[in-house]
């Protein structure tokens, strides 16, 4: 997997945010909880517990938004991963959030 891009070589401008979030998974219907560090709209770059355990492709809840992020994992260093947006859909009914 790639390393996240140099500042000047990024395409898009990125949002400085703090957002609690949730990678939701389905197939286990399972939550791992994030912060979101920058935000745009193709994508953002997360902060994450060094421990967890996150699948190439989830749903990333952001509670304030109220949306539901499709998201691909494009990059990960560390306790920090990358994704990009494909999508958007409703909260799942399975989450309690």
């Amino acid at each position: 997997m790639a390393e996240p891009e140099d500042a000047e070589n990024r395409r898009q401008h990125r949002q400085r945010v703090l957002k609690g979030a949730s990678i939701l998974s389905g197939i286990t219907n399972s939550e791992v909880k994030c912060t979101i560090r920058n935000m745009h709209k193709d994508g953002a770059e997360l902060k994450i517990s060094i421990y967890s355990q996150v699948p190439p492709e989830f749903l990333l809840y952001v509670p304030v938004d109220g949306i539901a992020y499709r998201s691909v994992v494009r990059w990960r260093k560390e306790d920090r991963i990358g994704v990009q947006f494909t999508g958007t859909e409703p909260k799942p009914s399975w989450h309690y959030g």
